[in-house]
């Protein structure tokens, strides 16, 4: 492991990566902790406040050009600011637990996990950063079918739950 990659790029990126790795750890311990404390609603505003750091900050890295300086990796952009609006118009105007709970989770799950395990892929700088530049695709599979795991099983999980609520 060496920080080497991540401190030689920019300071968008370094942000970036800063906020994403403060936003997982956080939003884990917010999303699976008791809900609707103060303590939960206070961690929840500062994890929102990262994920926005995260989205906005991605804009400003065209490392991946594809369509002029965007790549397909931009989508999850709009996906989180989507994701993170639904789920506070969720529970501050239509006080739906459910439908903000489901929101958060799916930000989490889809923008946290599984695009930051897509980071780990040879060649792309956070696998350089843990595993160094040379170590192949064995790691980086690894980390990917975890996190694919845990999204299908989070995912299953919030949709058993939410369909309990509806019945």
């Amino acid at each position: 492991m060496s920080l080497t990659p991540l401190l030689n790029a920019g300071l968008v990126i370094q942000i970036h990566v800063i906020a994403a790795i403060a936003a997982f750890l956080l939003g884990a311990l917010v999303l699976w902790r008791r809900k609707g404390t103060r303590l939960h609603k206070a961690l929840g505003k500062v994890w929102v406040v990262l994920m926005l750091v995260v989205a906005t900050s991605s804009l400003f890295i065209h490392e991946g050009r594809l369509f002029g300086p965007f790549s397909p990796i931009h989508i999850l952009t709009l996906v989180t600011y989507i994701g993170i609006g639904q789920a506070l118009w969720a529970i501050k105007v239509q006080r739906d637990v459910v439908a903000h709970r489901a929101g958060m989770q799916g930000t989490y799950i889809g923008a946290l996990l599984l695009a930051g395990a897509f980071t780990f892929l040879p060649g792309r700088r956070m696998h350089a950063v843990l595993f160094g530049a040379e170590a192949g695709w064995t790691p980086s599979l690894v980390i990917i079918a975890l996190a694919l795991s845990v999204a299908a099983l989070s995912w299953w999980r919030l949709l058993r739950g939410a369909h309990s609520v509806q019945r």
